[in-house]
Parts: structure tokens; C-alpha cells; sequence
């Protein structure tokens, strides 16, 4: 059996993010069930960061081992499939240096916004949690495997995606339309109360229930235990958890996904840059959940992010027309998260007197 260079180089890739991801879990270590401290989200934050800027200038360099590209003809039938509107130089190696800087380019700014995306999740992280009753010292644990089983979703979500928009482009449109309405609804929307979670009425919780048996209590931290009175294998009320961890993190995908296929069709790139910012999301939710208070501006950043990814979408011709690229729309996207938390910092709350 033989396998093409795309399909070595996702699966060297999984292995990898495989052992980091080993890690991050505590794999190697005595326990892995410990409540996260300040200091060790923000160091595995830098490490995921780290290793997605990394991958960056990997790409730059060589790019071409994901498509396997040795020669002209090669480069221009994925030049054509995957970057149609890039113009390249008649010189190879110049063609070559291109293609791999705009798909470094590309997987940057997709990076980018799917990590900024992300942190809606954290919100609702913490609402599940809360809900649930889960102990902080399991949160490290419910979120990697939930988050794991989210990126095994949205590899299928994506090459499913890739798939369509190249046999009906017209989808695209539908993509646009939909970035723009979600953007303008987070925009316009007004801060209501909390929303609250009732897990018995959960539909990840019926469904599961219905499949598996479930214990009445948690055990430790173990997602499944046999029962030798009754001889059967249940799952634990934290594996309902982990379950709701990753549905609601592929519900999260109906919004970023079509984001950044605005940004590339290159399936490869679009599920790179969704892992990266996915499993720096753990680390994420220790690092800013205590302080998500200080940047309250974001969410309306991430209203204007994604309406201007849906226009976009829906302009993208005249946009091209224009000269606008990827490397405009990666300024743009820094742009509107650094306006948004900077004025989070530089604008004071204006807090109501009390009468």
C-alpha cells in the first residue's frame, strides 16, 4: 500500500501535535488531574503560540512537502485547485517561493481569526462547567479530550467543505451571507443575563443517555467504570462533560470554518490553522478566564471580524478587482482585535450609581 505525500505528511503532523498534546495532558507525569495555576496556562499558551508561529515559517520554507510539488506542471495544477487567483512567476523557483509564502500567508490569517473566534468558547466553557458542577482539577483533562475529539469533527467538517466548494462555488455566497448576518447579530445584540444550562435537558446529555449507561457519580477523574455487581461499563458524569465540551465546539465550527475558507480553499491550510488555534484554546481558557472581564470590547471586535470575513465572501471579485489580498485581510483582522482590546484597556467602565 502506498500513501501520497499529503496524506505522510497529516499523519507525521497528528503524531506530533499527538506528543505535545501528551504533554499538555500530563501524560508522562504522575497525576494529570491538578487545577491549572496562572503561571502554567500562560506557559503551555506560549508554547501553542510558539509552535503555530513556527509552523509558519515552516510553511515559507517548505511549503511544498504538503502537495509534494518536484516541478512546474505540479505546482500549477494546485495552484489552479487550490489558488486560483494566485499569479505566479514563469521562473520555477520563483513560482515556488510565492506559492509558499501566500499559503504561509494564508494559514497565518486563517490562525488568526480562528484563534480570536475561539474565544467565545471560553465563555461557554466556563458556563458548562459551572453547570455541571465539575471540579476545577478536572477541567485540564475534560478540555484536551473534548477539544481532541472537536478537531476528529472538524477534520471531517472541513475536507466535507473543501469537497463542496469546489464542485458548487456558489456556496461561498451562502457563507458570506451567513458570517455577515452572525457578525451584525453579535454587533447589535444587547447584553442580557446569563444564560444558564440545565444538563439533564441537554440534547449531547439525552442523546448519550439513551446510547450508554451512565453513573449517577463521578469516580476520580475516569470518563468510564466497570460495575462487577452488575457486570456492566458505564460512563461517568464527566465523560457527559467532555461530550458537551466537543458538541459545543463543532457548533462554534458552523461560524469559523466558512471564516476561513474566505481565506483559503486549501483544505490542508484550513485544518493546520484550526488545529493550532484549537489546542491553544486549553491553555487559553486558564489563562483568560479570570480576567475576560478586562476586555470587554472583544466580542464586539469578533461582530466586526466576522462581518467584514462574510463581506469578504461576498465581494470577493471586486475586492480582487481592487488589489485586496490576504496579506490586506491579515492587517485588517489584526487590526480590529487590536482596536477592540485596546479599548477594552483605555476606555473605564462606566459603572451605575446607585440612587
Amino acid at each position: 500500500m502506498t500513501f501520497s505525500n499529503e496524506t505522510i505528511f497529516f499523519i507525521c503532523f497528528s503524531i506530533f501535535v499527538g506528543l505535545v498534546m501528551a504533554f499538555d495532558l500530563g501524560a508522562f507525569s504522575k497525576s494529570t488531574s491538578h487545577k491549572v495555576s496562572f503561571k502554567e496556562a500562560g506557559l503551555w499558551s506560549a508554547v501553542w503560540v510558539a509552535l503555530a508561529i513556527g509552523f509558519f515559517f515552516f510553511l515559507r520554507q517548505y511549503g511544498y512537502l504538503i502537495h509534494d510539488i518536484s516541478d512546474a506542471s505540479h505546482l500549477e495544477s494546485v495552484r489552479l485547485k487550490y489558488y486560483d487567483k494566485l499569479k505566479l512567476p514563469t521562473d520555477f523557483n520563483a513560482a515556488l517561493q510565492a506559492f509558499e509564502n501566500s499559503m504561509a500567508i494564508d494559514y497565518l490569517t486563517g490562525y488568526l481569526t480562528e484563534y480570536s473566534l475561539s474565544v467565545d468558547n471560553i465563555f461557554v466553557f466556563i458556563l458548562i462547567f459551572s453547570s455541571f458542577g465539575v471540579h476545577e482539577k478536572f477541567y485540564k483533562k475534560v478540555l484536551v479530550w473534548g477539544i481532541l475529539g472537536s478537531i476528529v469533527l472538524r477534520f471531517i467538517f472541513i475536507f466535507i467543505g473543501a469537497a463542496l466548494i469546489q464542485e458548487f462555488e456558489w456556496i461561498l455566497y451562502v457563507f458570506g451571507g451567513f458570517l455577515v448576518y452572525t457578525g451584525l447579530k453579535i454587533f447589535f445584540s444587547k447584553e442580557e443575563e446569563e444564560e444558564k444550562i440545565e444538563p439533564a435537558k441537554h440534547p449531547v446529555v439525552k442523546v448519550a443517555s439513551k446510547i450508554f449507561n451512565v453513573y449517577k457519580r463521578n469516580v476520580t477523574d475516569n470518563f468510564l467504570i466497570y460495575h462487577k455487581r452488575y457486570k456492566k461499563w458505564y460512563i461517568t458524569p464527566l465523560f457527559l462533560v467532555m461530550l458537551v465540551i466537543a458538541g459545543t465546539d463543532v457548533v462554534f465550527a458552523v461560524d469559523s470554518i466558512p471564516a476561513i475558507f474566505s481565506i483559503t480553499k486549501d483544505p490542508y491550510i484550513v485544518f493546520f490553522s484550526n488545529v493550532f488555534a484549537i489546542m491553544g484554546l486549553r491553555s487559553m481558557f486558564f489563562f483568560l478566564s479570570s480576567i475576560m472581564g478586562l476586555f470587554r470590547y472583544l466580542p464586539l471586535g469578533l461582530g466586526v471580524l466576522l462581518t467584514f470575513i462574510g463581506a469578504k465572501m461576498l465581494l470577493h471579485h471586486q475586492m480582487e478587482g481592487l488589489g485586496f489580498t490576504n496579506t490586506h485581510s491579515l492587517i485588517v483582522i489584526v487590526g480590529i482585535l487590536a482596536t477592540s482590546i485596546l479599548a477594552s484597556i483605555l476606555i473605564p467602565e462606566k459603572k451605575e450609581v446607585k440612587a
